[in-house]
């Protein structure tokens, strides 16, 4: 009858519903009489079985595919459908696949325990096995985290034997687009709790990584349970579906073993290192930067977990490869398993195939991947997440209420960004803040504490090879057995002499666990043999390459380093001691050592410096080494997530201070070079992962300025910190690398004052004190007659203004440290201020800029005339390499000279560009000549040496050289010039003549270049 409910049909269902349910209780699903696709097992290790799909097709002439699944999900996951599923297709498009099957770790031998390069490894060997034997390179691919292996795998082995690379929803920026929308600030300390607290103990089961996949989108996931139940009558309307709600619900998840993802979520999660490189497998450094085989990313619209910003990432990371994607509308797992996967993702990935071996075209859906990803988020747009979420109001709510949060979390960046300076700074501060006398600390005990606290960590990387903070040690440890085997005690000075390599590093840190004082020798100096006497090192340690010069210099010489194939002819076991050949366990170790006896007050490093043309011995105490050190690195906001690329060598301050001690007080890795070389410098800085590169002087123009440089190599460098960065190179720097800062250092001779440009805004700006470094000031001083200029009112020296050149003056609160002059009562009663012979400008803001030191002023006719800005002022301009300025002849008719050098290719300078350059100089501050010369040599930390021009005196006549009309313009220095300049007298009243000889008489002239932090060295290093 019309209107009564159709009880039959009701009841049908319940009874439907009631046998379907209980065969889903009993088994877990339907029947569906679906066959996986055949293949056989063509190899087995432990780490995996290899499976050959379709063992029956012989394959000639076919391209191959190895599939990689990720390590919690099933090897299934590439044949969950009979007609959808990617073998199954692959092969209908004459592609063979292969499929790598990891197992599941928990019921595998040795399973629990494997690593993530274990992973990489074994699918290095597959690729290998089966490029044997197929005869032709072959396509590499994998979903998800199998991508991620398959990048790491090309990056390992450079791409060889790899045609080319597909992946499926694989991140690479991870931390630009986190899955549930974390914070990168909360995931990153919240990985590396994870990874050395938990996985390096636990492993997470298949259930576990189930849940956890299904979370990721709780929504879709309650939606698609609550679908099935509605619809749990029909079983045929889900027949279509079951394979894949089993393999998603049940069958598909297996476990992690604990150590793998332990490495996971410590290399590519905390430390980013897909896109920054330098990650470790096998012990070798690799980067995505060494994958040259084309690339073909799928990128899911509505993928939360491989989200669209993060897959993107490969673009950047892999520059010498040609990048494409295809942008398929799903969600993660549905990129590969589902009818979209059957209709779209595996048809392109055999037309891609097909094009890249040559037999077809470049597919439709295949676009090359833009480098351009501007933008902030996780790449999803809105309207691909509401057409997603059609129905799931939740869902969308969610969503607002994220770019909610993503606009308040700009709104407050600059306070987290401050936060977070503070969080990684406060602690080295108030740790250099309790230093006392009798403290015990010095880089020895510095390394130990970081071994202590991370001993797996990597600490140097070298010549593509590791060494962890543990191994590190352990040799510091053996070379201390071997200096006492060889007599050293504490306290006694040994010289070092070594190439910036691990093995020099640690002998440095040897002898400080010993508590002997390292001098820091350079090889190329002339006076070598004084800076040996004057530290009173009766012993040098060397290497291999250094020791015929060492011989020379002392009676005593023990060889360390070198590697293992070297061998030490002139080993005799007194003169020359071959350490490498001492067994560190049959030395005695003797009642009186105790590791790390440092105290703050004890010497602990010697260099030196010239100061007025005299070998200076800089004495560096553990407190003025623990003070560079840890101000450096909060300078440089150093963490453990950093690498750092150490140029300088470490008899120069910068290399020893700022670059080591700033890397051990900031527990960052070490990347250390062969030399300066363009060419290995952008593949060592790329293969490591450098976030920051150290210098002095000019060395970065080797880089900066050589042929064919591209910024875009160093996208990872985030800092180049160090001394003497010439302006012009610095400005250069700023314009080409525009993410990229510079952090400049100074220090006095003696390491009293320390001064750094942590803003970097200001270009060719000194800055100011480090944070819990001695307090500066600046003595008004009169470099005319060069003394201090007394208040005659108090008696004590007057402060300087701002704008005007004072001496800088270092507050001797340690007695112990003062190595200068130290004078009292100096702006108040019973004040202590070590004298740095340094002068100085203080602008409005309190920021220091350098002038002269005090003997380097030029006293000309026209008054006092300082070298650095000059120096500062030319080096701007386009074309010119190196500058330096000096002065010649008697004080107060002295002439300033000013010799250039250009840069290879460079044209000659104009007059106007010389006088634009200087326009801020008054004109009697200017330079009386300007020469081009054809080179400046530099030192081996690139400082540049003026000693040889400044020996031949006044520039002759000729059309490389200008002269400083009495209107402060330059203009050509002509025979005709030169007989009508008297320099003895002001240019606002020349004289017709000049004085009697080509070069003026007096005290030796001096070349002004600045002493800066870099300045443990003499003019002729």
């Amino acid at each position: 009858m019309v209107g009564l409910p159709n009880i039959g049909g009701a009841v049908g269902r319940i009874v439907a519903t009631a046998q379907n349910g209980l065969e889903v209780i009993r088994v877990g699903g339907f029947e569906t009489g679906t066959e996986p696709a055949p293949y056989r097992v063509v190899e087995t290790e432990k780490m995996y079985r290899l499976r050959r799909y379709f063992p029956d097709d012989p394959g000639d002439g076919c391209s191959h595919i190895i599939l990689i699944p990720p390590m919690m999900v099933s090897a299934n996951v590439y044949d969950v459908t009979e007609h959808n599923g990617a073998v199954s297709i692959l092969h209908e498009h004459g592609i063979i696949p292969w499929v790598i099957d990891f197992g599941s770790p928990d019921h595998e031998e040795g399973g629990m325990e494997r690593t993530l390069t274990d992973h990489i490894l074994a699918v290095s060997r597959v690729v290998d096995l089966v490029h044997a034997v197929v005869g032709r390179d072959v396509h590499l691919a994998g979903y998800s985290q199998g991508g991620m292996f398959a990048y790491q795998t090309a990056a390992y082995r450079r791409s060889e034997g790899i045609a080319s690379l597909i992946t499926w929803g694989s991140p690479v920026d991870v931390l630009a687009a986190l899955p549930l929308g974390l914070p990168a600030n909360l995931a990153v300390p919240g990985a590396e709790l994870l990874a050395d607290k938990v996985f390096s103990h636990l492993w997470i089961p298949g259930w576990l990584a189930r849940t956890g996949f299904q979370l990721a989108d709780p929504v879709k996931t309650a939606r698609s349970r609550i679908d099935f139940m509605r619809k749990l009558h029909d079983r045929d309307a889900l027949l279509p579906r079951e394979d894949q709600r089993r393999f998603i619900e049940q069958e598909g998840w297996v476990a992690w073993s604990g150590p793998a993802v332990a490495e996971l979520l410590r290399q590519f999660v905390a430390h980013n290192r897909m896109v920054s490189g330098g990650f470790v497998i096998d012990g070798d450094i690799v980067s995505l930067t060494e994958i040259t085989s084309p690339v073909l990313a799928f990128v899911g619209e509505t993928d939360d977990i491989g989200q669209p910003v993060a897959v993107r990432g490969i673009v950047d990371a892999a520059p010498d490869a040609d990048v494409y994607e295809t942008v398929i509308p799903a969600g993660h797992f549905g990129l590969v398993v589902g009818s979209t996967a059957g209709r779209l993702s595996w048809p392109t990935t055999a037309e891609w195939i097909r094009w890249r071996d040559g037999a077809g075209e470049r597919p439709e859906h295949v676009a090359p991947m833009s480098r351009d990803r501007a933008g902030h988020g996780s790449g999803i747009s809105w309207t691909n997440r509401l057409t997603y979420g059609v129905g799931q109001v939740a869902g969308a709510g969610a969503v607002i209420g994220k770019e909610v949060l993503d606009a308040a979390d700009s709104l407050q960046r600059t306070a987290r960004a401050v936060a977070s300076e503070s969080v990684r700074t406060v602690p080295r501060l108030f740790r250099l803040g309790q230093i006392q006398p009798s403290t015990r600390i010095s880089l020895g005990k510095l390394m130990s504490e970081n071994n202590k606290r991370s001993p797996q960590a990597e600490l140097f990387l070298f010549e593509n090879r590791v060494l962890t903070h543990e191994q590190v040690n352990t040799r510091i440890d053996n070379v201390v057995a071997g200096l006492i085997e060889c007599g050293v005690r504490p306290g006694e000075h040994i010289g070092v002499m070594m190439d910036p390599r691990p093995s020099a590093l640690v002998a440095v840190a040897a002898l400080s666990r010993l508590g002997a004082v390292a001098v820091l020798l350079a090889a190329g100096a002339d006076d070598l043999g004084e800076m040996v006497a004057v530290a009173e090192a009766r012993v040098i340690v060397t290497d291999p390459d250094h020791l015929e010069i060492a011989s020379t210099v002392s009676d005593r010489v023990l060889v360390l380093g070198g590697g293992d194939q070297r061998v030490i002819d002139r080993a005799d076991g007194a003169t020359v001691v071959d350490m490498e050949r001492i067994d560190p366990e049959k030395v005695r170790m003797p009642a009186w050592y105790r590791p790390d006896p440092g105290l703050a007050g004890d010497l602990a490093f010697i260099l030196y410096s010239r100061v007025e043309g005299r070998l200076t011995r800089w004495a560096v105490t553990n407190h003025r080494f623990a003070m560079s050190a840890f101000g450096a690195a909060a300078a440089a906001g150093l963490t453990s997530y950093d690498t750092v690329y150490c140029l300088p060598p470490l008899h120069h301050a910068s290399g020893l201070l700022t670059t080591l001690g700033a890397t051990v007080a900031g527990r960052s890795r070490i990347a250390l070079s062969t030399g300066l070389d363009a060419e290995r410098f952008h593949t060592e800085v790329r293969r490591y992962g450098v976030t920051v590169v150290s210098y002095t002087w000019s060395m970065l123009s080797e880089v900066v300025d050589a042929p064919g440089f591209d910024p875009a190599q160093l996208s990872s460098v985030r800092l180049f910190m160090g001394s003497g960065l010439p302006t012009g190179l610095w400005a250069e720097i700023d314009e080409k690398l525009p993410k990229a800062k510079v952090l400049e250092f100074f220090a006095t001779a003696d390491g009293s004052a320390i001064l750094a440009n942590i803003d970097g805004s200001k270009i060719g700006s000194m800055g100011r004190p480090l944070p819990e470094t001695n307090a500066v000031e600046l003595a008004a001083y009169r470099a005319d007659v060069g003394q201090l200029a007394i208040d005659r009112d108090s008696g004590f020296i007057r402060r300087a203004e701002a704008g005007e050149v004072g001496m800088l003056m270092a507050h001797a609160g340690q007695r112990y440290e003062a190595s200068g002059r130290v004078l009292r009562d100096v702006f108040r009663p019973h004040d202590r201020w070590e004298v740095s012979g340094l002068l100085f400008r203080q602008d409005q803001d309190g920021d220091l800029w350098f002038v002269s030191s005090a003997s380097g002023v030029i006293q000309t006719s026209d008054g006092v005339v300082y070298p650095e800005p000059i120096r500062q002022a030319l080096s701007r301009v386009a074309g010119i390499d190196e500058v330096v300025v000096f002065g010649v002849g008697e004080p107060g008719s002295q002439v300033a000279v000013a010799a250039l050098s250009l840069h290879d290719g460079a044209s000659s300078v104009t007059p106007t560009q010389l006088r634009v350059a200087l326009g801020e100089l008054e004109a009697h501050e200017r330079p009386h000549l300007i020469s081009i010369v054809s080179e400046i040599p530099v030192s081996e930390s690139y400082r540049p040496l003026g000693s040889a021009l400044v020996r031949r005196g006044v520039p002759k006549p000729g059309p490389k050289v200008w002269y400083r009309d009495p209107g402060g313009r330059y203009r050509r220095y002509t025979k005709t010039a030169a007989a009508s300049i008297d320099w003895s007298v002001p240019t606002r009243a020349p004289a017709a003549r000049r004085p009697s000889g080509e070069t003026a008489t007096g005290p030796p002239p001096v070349v002004s270049v600045p002493s800066s932090l870099g300045s443990g060295e003499s003019e002729d290093e």
